[in-house]
């Protein structure tokens, strides 16, 4: 280094003292008149002229001892640092090897291991097909025709496992509908309380006075027959005091043959002519109260935007029965609950609601037009612009065609909950008298029976036979076979007992 060749060169010059430019000393703090700043120029200058072999005439005087010093702690500072980059790399160097060392070390030893593998392979290689062969010899199968029915019992065992899942999978969910079904049902049957009265096929009147009934039936009975042809009602007048009964299965004109009655009885004057006035009027009021009905149901129903026709149509309903149960109250009521359960089921509310509403609107014209009140219903729907979801669920709600649709589904469902709830429709009494009749008929055409009684409103009858003609034995057969017959021919709701009765009197006169 530059430094190594300043000391010798320095210690050279000391030996002579050159003089100054001036004849005298130059001071010792300065070379040149330029102090360490001039020291430095020499030693550069000294360095770039290859070495101090030979003396400057540019180096007056020696360095400070400072900057000796300081070159010095730098030389050893940068020995030091010199020795311990050689000592890292030494480390480094040996430590590459080791590891070196080791990774040759794990080579050999997984080829090792490889080697060994690939020889145990191939030892089970032999083995098996060696155990494969002698299966085989055992077996009388080959190879492709064991695997054939492996596969094939596989196959099975896992169609069997197949079908269990899937038929318990069907049973969960069947049984997870009915609940959520019947939650349904549940919820709207709770939410809905409507009114309901069994309505009759016969209106009875009463009468100022016994001389009332005279002048209603007039001179000939012209004024009774005039009544009953231009209303088409019958007209009952009998032994009961101060008492008229219209009957008529026509609501509608039950309806006008009452307040035609009613008008004439108020005015006193009865006569053809004042019948036919009377007549004209009420038929024009009741097209009124019909046409108010509707419109109070279509307020009930919370539905809009109907037909003027369909309006007058539904209105007809008011004074239609089904097994006593009011039509028009049937369809607000059926409107009801399927907007409950569609939106239960996040059906459309407004398609259930106003489908549920028009469902029964056949039955205000199928006794004047051909067909089922469903199908003539759904033609009506569609001659008035409603819209096919609706006349789908109105054609569909009784089977006549498959619903496709979750509202149809649903206006099913509200007419069978609403019809079908307890006190919702009734026999009525030409049924009940029909249904005791055709036990006895049926209970009488057993041999040996004498008579038969019809009790408790059919739910029993008890049964007389001829001792004579009947054992004891036989009476439990005659049971069994009127029981049979029962179950066979008639529609009865809960059940009917039977009772036979054999009674054997003898009779002796002592004297």
């Amino acid at each position: 280094m530059a430094l190594d060749s300043i000391i010798p060169a320095w210690l050279r010059n000391r030996s002579t003292k050159p003089e100054t430019n001036g004849g005298s000393e130059t001071p010792s703090g300065a070379v040149n008149g330029s102090g360490p700043t001039a020291g430095r120029e020499a030693g550069e200058a000294a360095g770039s002229s290859g070495g101090f072999d030979s003396p400057s005439p540019d180096l007056d005087s020696p360095p400070p001892r400072e900057n000796l010093l300081s070159a010095e702690a730098e030389l050893r500072a940068r020995r030091e640092e010199i020795v311990r980059m050689e000592e890292r790399a030494l480390r480094d160097l040996e430590s590459a090897k080791t590891r070196l060392r080791e990774a040759d070390r794990r080579a050999e030893i997984s080829d090792e291991r490889e080697r060994a593998l690939d020889q145990a392979e191939r030892e089970v290689e032999v083995a098996h097909q060696a155990r494969m062969t002698e299966l085989e010899a055992v077996s009388g199968l080959s190879r492709a025709q064991a695997k054939k029915i492996l596969i094939k019992e596989v196959e099975e065992e896992a169609s069997h496992q197949a079908g269990l899942t899937v038929r318990r999978i069907e049973e969960e969910a069947r049984l997870d509908a009915e609940r959520r079904a019947r939650g349904i049902l549940a919820v709207a049957m709770q939410r809905l309380a409507s009114t309901q009265s069994v309505e009759s096929n016969t209106y009875t009147l009463h009468l100022p006075n016994e001389e009332m009934k005279g002048r209603i039936i007039g001179k000939d009975g012209r004024n009774i027959r005039a009544l009953e042809n231009l209303t088409g009602v019958d007209i009952i007048i009998d032994e009961t005091p101060e008492t008229v009964v219209i009957s008529c299965f026509d609501g509608v004109r039950r309806e006008i043959g009452r307040m035609t009655l009613e008008k004439l009885i108020a005015d006193g004057r009865i006569h053809p002519a004042s019948c036919e006035a009377a007549f004209e009027e009420a038929s024009a009021k009741v097209d009124d109260v019909m046409i108010e009905a509707a419109e109070s149901a279509l307020l009930e129903a919370r539905v809009t935007g109907l037909h003027p026709e369909l309006v007058r149509l539904l209105g007809r309903l008011r004074f239609r029965t089904s097994y006593s149960q009011n039509v028009l109250d049937h369809l607000v009521e059926c409107s009801n609950l399927a907007a409950l359960m569609a939106a239960e089921l996040g059906a459309s509310v407004e398609v259930a609601r106003r489908a549920a509403l028009l469902h029964d609107i056949g039955k205000a014209v199928s006794h004047e037009v051909e067909g089922t009140h469903a199908a003539v219903g759904a033609r009506l729907a569609r001659r008035y612009d409603e819209v096919d979801s609706i006349t789908h669920a109105i054609e569909a709600h009784h089977n006549e065609v498959e619903p496709v649709t979750v509202e149809a589904v649903i206006v099913q469902a509200a007419d069978a909950l609403s019809g079908a709830r307890p006190g919702a429709r009734g026999d009525s009494l030409e049924q009940y008298v029909t249904r005791l009749g055709d036990l006895e008929e049926i209970a009488m055409r057993q041999g040996g029976v004498t008579k038969v009684f019809a009790m408790q409103a059919g739910r029993e009858i008890r049964v007389m036979v001829d001792p004579g003609q009947v054992d004891d034995d036989a009476t439990a057969l005659i049971s069994h076979e009127i029981a049979a017959a029962i179950e066979r021919e008639m529609e009865y709701p809960g059940q009917v007992r039977i009772t036979v009765i054999r009674e054997l009197r003898s009779t002796r006169i002592a004297r």
